[in-house]
Order: structure tokens, then sequence, then C-alpha cells
């Protein structure tokens, strides 16, 4: 198995580029990379609405797969920016069907972390025949808990932080951060929704980290880039995701046969570790990696490492 690169390694260019119409007004930002004659895999983003981070191509070995990553509807180079219209998951489950057949395969391995774990399950249990592999990570599934803990519930290890962001709200609707911040953000007015998307971008980042990075704090709190992941994220919570409640993990049987791997560090306070434990509990198949020393980012040491090496594995499995 060859070494996995360093999380700071060099990035290399795409062999090619685009952007693909999905319809509804909606154009997607796509990148390819790799091997044209290796496996291909498809890599879902965070958020929703992080946009793809390039350094996500070091979680696996680019001599061994054709590799597409791509910015979900209303992120990134995607246009139109930070639109909520005609964005929900069964939008993005049709834009994956749409970029496989622009990418001209029959079926692909799906890498997600985050929302992007979220999203694998519901791609994959729609369209169980066109995935041969997946990597979640960081998992999510969009459950009533889930939404109610980062909201609420991460107050218990960061109070400092919630503090902070519970007071962009009046007090009088801090009973609902999601339901007072949705609001702002879907707030045609610059002046509300602009302040709110850095407010609430800003706790995710300083959540995020094992430790304090005030680098990473200032790369998310960017403007533009913080109101698409803001107004996206409340758009997708308040709504359930438009998934029934503990879907994903109760029809894990649609895809109890795809190989698969699970990677969640234990101390990620984002997507706290019992929703990974919960999902594999049903799906025992699955290989499971509990990383001690981590966070939600996936840059840190041990958790890369992790997912370098389950990458590596499923690539062993697709022959």
């Amino acid at each position: 198995m060859p070494q996995t690169p360093a999380p700071d390694s060099p990035l290399p260019d795409p062999v090619a580029s685009g952007h693909l119409d999905v319809g509804q007004g909606h154009r997607l930002a796509w990148w390819e990379y790799g091997r044209a004659d290796a496996p291909p895999v498809v890599l879902l983003h965070g958020g929703p609405g992080a946009g793809s981070n390039p350094a996500v191509l070091r979680s696996l070995d680019l001599s061994q797969w054709r590799v597409l990553r791509f910015d979900q509807r209303g992120c990134g180079d995607s246009t139109p920016h930070a639109s909520t219209e005609a964005n929900t998951t069964a939008h993005l489950v049709a834009d994956l069907e749409a970029l496989r057949e622009q990418f001209g395969v029959s079926a692909w391995a799906v890498m997600g972390h985050s929302w992007g774990s979220c999203l694998g399950l519901a791609y994959a249990q729609a369209h169980p025949e066109r995935v041969t592999a997946l990597r979640l990570s960081g998992i999510f599934t969009a459950r009533r808990q889930e939404t109610a803990w980062w909201f609420h519930g991460v107050r218990s290890l960061f109070p400092d932080h919630w503090a902070e962001f519970a007071a962009h709200i009046p007090e009088a609707e801090r009973h609902d951060l999601l339901a007072a911040y949705h609001r702002r953000l879907i707030d045609p007015d610059p002046a509300v929704h602009l302040p709110a998307g850095i407010a609430l971008r800003g706790f995710s980042a300083r959540t995020q980290t094992f430790r304090p990075d005030p680098a990473h704090i200032a790369k998310l709190t960017e403007p533009a880039k913080a109101l698409a992941v803001s107004r996206l994220f409340t758009h997708y919570c308040i709504n359930g995701a438009w998934l029934e409640e503990g879907q994903l993990i109760r029809e894990v049987g649609r895809i109890r046969h795809i190989p698969a791997a699970i990677v969640q560090a234990r101390y990620d306070v984002v997507t706290p570790a019992v929703t990974a434990f919960e999902l594999h509990q049903a799906w025992p198949e699955a290989e499971f990696i509990l990383v001690n020393d981590g966070n939600h980012t996936t840059g840190e040491p041990e958790v890369h490492e992790a997912l370098y090496t389950a990458a590596a594995r499923l690539r062993e499995r697709l022959g």
C-alpha cells in the first residue's frame, strides 16, 4: 500500500474541468483527476453548501482512481450562488446521475464527508446498482436529534462559542436557533443575511477542529462562502433534508451488499460518533474505523490516515 501523503502535500491540476447544466437554472462546476482507465469515484462535499475542497484529493491515491469532484447546487463555482431554488436532496441525487452519465460510467464509488455522507447514503439507496463502493465519514443522517444537537447541544462543550452564536439572535427567538437563523438567511437584504451567514459559519468553524485554528476560522468565514453554506445548511435542516425521519439508517438494507467503510472521529463535535455507531450497527458488513485523535475536519493526521487507508482497501476490493 503506498505511503499516505501528508495532509499538506501539493495538489495536482485537473485533467479536465467544466460546467454541467442540470436544469432549473443550475450549472454545476466539476473537475476530473487521476487515471482515465482506473475505477471511477465521485467525491461529495459537506455543508450542504460548503463547496468542494481540492484538499480532499489527498485522501486517496490518484494513480489508482479516476476522480470527479464537483460543487453541488448553489455553492462553490456552481451557479446561481447561494440559491435555494430547486435545491433539495432529490435534486442533488438526480444531479449525481446526470454527472455519472456525463462522466460516461455505468457505476462508480462514492466518497462523502459530513453532509456528503448523508447525500452518499441517499444516492446509494436510490440507485444501489450505480454504486461500486462507499467511503463515508463524519456521519450525518439529517435526523432531528442530530440537527438539534448542532444548534443547541454543542453548547455543553463550547459554551463560549455558543453564547456568541446565540447572541446574534434576540433572546425571545433563541429557543429555536435553526428557525431564527433560517429566517435571516433567506431575507433578501444583505444587511440581514450576510451577518447571519458569518455568525453561523463562525460558530461552525470554531467547533470543527480538534484544537483552535484561527486560519481555519478565517477561511470559512469569508462572506460569500459563509452565506452559501449557512443559507443552504439551514434550508436543508429546516426541511429535514426532505428525508423521512431515520430513513437513511432504516433503509440501509438496500446497500448492505456494497463494499463500504465508515470513518468517524471519536471527538467529532459537529457530527457525533453515536450516529456513525448506529449506522454500523445497522450495517455490520461495513468496515468501521473509529479514530481517537480527531474532531470534524479531515486534515487532522489520524483522520487523514484512516480515510486514505480505507480508500486503498476499497480499491483492492474493486480489483
